[in-house]
This record gives structure tokens, sequence and C-alpha cells, in this order.
């Protein structure tokens, strides 16, 4: 393992330290010893805002500034809300990497994503090979964006000197997640969906109406029915193998879950604690050694696990971790997306840093947050 040049005494600006990313990153710093590390919420200081942030940053002036501040959804909200996504986002990494500048911040940490390489792009996925083709077109806005968070960090570094650096995140997964039943990512999808569907089966309706109370699902509430939530939930693909089931507590096998595509799509996965522990691994190593694996028009680096699974393994593993008794099947009329997305994960490798967290253990972790962090009620 490399030596770290950052300090534990360093003040350490987390953008985005409630979402999934921020969180995890600030939950490694300070297991590493880190504590001088602050944070704003969304309500105490708009990234939109460019006087807010830059009048923060020049208050504050920290040593290091994390971005993991985003707007971010799965493939139905960038395709819904493609304004929102390339707005927001620009005016996020701009305001904080230009107001970095201004306050005299030399290191940042600047977070894209896997999903913003081009569609066709060959596997595995080299960090060369970001702007070598089209965008996905559901994606297209925020991948653009993200594509100018970067390219801001490498033009600064080439006019003004500055060591902004950028990493390029696999999918990821883990505590603090979304798992809204439309918006969400694959993982969070399946585990909710998996979840729910193992409720319905045991004839948990505290557990159901605890999971409706903690996440939302349009047209239902604590108030709704057995009949109006078992019908809400077979809109999302839940539901029973045979029609006109009456429900009871003993319907093992015999509910069904249904999932988006054929399922042989494969994709790569990385725990969110990994992602922030190699932020930090790159954060702290020396200008010169990173200088050594990039360059300077080509200087983000791939951040995954160099291993990749189909959904459908993905979703018989959770089904497991879960214990569903019941069936999942995939919808193939709807679209799978691209055949495959692995990164070449070289790079970092090449840096000292490896995964730690393997896919199974992973999900056993976040099942296990998930049901624990659900909202206990009265019903």
């Amino acid at each position: 393992m490399l030596k770290s040049c950052m300090d534990q005494t360093d003040k350490i600006y987390v953008a985005g330290h409630n979402g999934m990313v921020g969180s995890a990153i600030v939950r490694k710093l300070r297991k590493q010893g880190f504590t001088n590390i602050i944070t704003r919420s969304s309500v105490e200081l708009d990234l939109t805002n460019q006087q807010d942030a830059h009048s923060f940053l020049q208050e504050e002036k920290p040593d290091y500034v994390v971005i993991a501040a985003a707007k971010v959804g799965g493939i139905h909200a960038n395709n819904s809300y493609p304004a929102e996504f390339i707005y927001q986002n620009l005016m996020i990494e701009a305001n904080l990497i230009h107001g970095s500048y201004l306050a005299g911040v030399d290191k940042l940490l600047f977070l894209g994503s896997s999903c913003i390489y081009p569609k066709q792009a060959q596997q595995p996925i080299k960090e060369e090979y970001l702007l070598s083709g089209y965008l996905e077109p559901t994606n297209e806005a925020y991948a653009i964006a993200k594509i100018a968070g970067i390219k801001l960090c490498e033009s600064y570094n080439r006019q003004y000197g500055t060591d902004y650096r950028s990493i390029m995140p696999t999918n990821l997964y883990g505590p603090n997640d979304n798992f809204h039943l439309e918006n969400s990512h694959v993982i969070p999808a399946i585990v909710r969906k998996i979840h729910l569907a193992k409720c319905v089966e045991q004839g948990d309706w505290q557990a159901i109406k605890a999971d409706i109370e903690k996440y939302p699902i349009k047209g239902i509430d604590n108030n709704s029915s057995r009949n109006e939530i078992l019908m809400t939930l077979m809109t999302y693909g839940i539901q029973f193998k045979i029609q006109n089931l009456t429900f009871n507590t003993s319907n093992l096998n015999l509910v069904q879950v249904s999932l988006w595509g054929s399922g042989k799509p494969m994709r790569e996965f990385l725990h969110v604690d990994d992602m922030a522990d190699a932020s930090i691994h790159i954060m702290g190593l020396d200008k010169k050694i990173l200088e050594e694996s990039i360059k300077p028009m080509l200087s983000h680096i791939n951040i995954g696990t160099g291993v990749d699974i189909t959904i459908k393994d993905v979703a018989q593993t959770v089904k497991e971790v879960v214990g569903f008794y019941g069936e999942i099947v995939f919808n193939a009329k709807m679209p799978d997306g691209i055949k495959r997305k692995l990164l070449d994960v070289t790079t970092i490798k090449r840096l000292g840093w490896k995964h730690k967290v393997e896919l199974k253990d992973g999900l056993t972790e976040i099942y296990k947050w998930y049901v624990e962090n659900m909202e206990k009620i009265e019903c």
C-alpha cells in the first residue's frame, strides 16, 4: 500500500454527505481517523447557487473538496427529467470547481460514473474510451454534465496548476441508496421488490406497511386496504402466480416477482464502502506517482471490481439472501440496454488499490441494513 500524503487534521469538505456516496466517504474518513470533516445539507447550502457556493468555500477554505453531490437516478428518471439532470449537475460541479480555485483550494476529487461512457464502448472499458462514441440516449443529459466536470478538472489543472482528480466508479450499491421502485438503480430495485414479495408470501403486513411508510409508493399508504396494496404492488411486478388467489399466511412458492428485461445483460457492481476507500486512496496519492499513470487530458481513473455478473444471477443471489421462496421471472418484452458493461481496472490496481467486498457479502449487508432501517409502525 502506497503511503498517503493526507494528514488526519486536514480540513475536508464533502459535498453530498447525505447521499449514498457522500455518506460512505464520510464514514470511511472518520474510520481512518480524519477529524476535520465539514458538511452542509442542501437546505443549508444550495450548490446550484454560485454566490452561495463561492461564499461558503471562501469562508471555510478547506484543504480538500470532494464532489459527491449530484442529481442522480435510474433510466426512467434520466429519460423523464433531462433538463433537471443536465442543469443541476453542471451548476453543482462548476460552482464547486471554480469556487475551489477562487478560494485557493488546490486539492479536489470529482466523482464521475461508468454510465457516462459511450453506449457501444469496447469491453472492458478503458479510461481512454470516454469520448470515443455515441452516448446512451436516455442518459445523455447526465453524461454530458459529468463529462464536463471531468474536463473542468483537467482544464483547471492545465491552466492553473491545481490538483483536481476524477474517478469513474462502476455501478454502486450500499447503505443510503435510493430504493424507489421506479427511479432506483438495479440492485436497490431488486432488493426492495424481492423483500416486498417475501412479505406478501409470509403475510407480514406490518413489514409491508413499514416499507411503504419508509419509502412511499404512489397511490397507497398505511390506511390503504390489503387488496389496494396488493393491486398496486402488481403494477410493479409483485403478484400471485395463480389469479384470484385469496391472501393468507401460507403462500410460499405462490408469489412471483417480474423484473425488467431478459436478465441476460452483464453488469459490474461495487460496494459503496469500497468506492469510498478507493476515493481516499486516490486523494492521498503523491501527485508525481499519480501523474505516472495518467495523462493531462485523460486523467480520470476507473474504480471497479473487474468482475461482472448477469442480472439474472444478481436476482437469484438477492432471492437467497432475502429468503424468498417464490418465483423470479423476466419480462423480455422490456429492453435490456447494452449487453455488457465492465470497467478495465488496470490503472487503479497499478496504483495499489483493489476491492474488498465480494458481491454476495455486500448484498447480505445491504439487505440487513435495509431491514434494520425500516421504521416500525403499528398496523
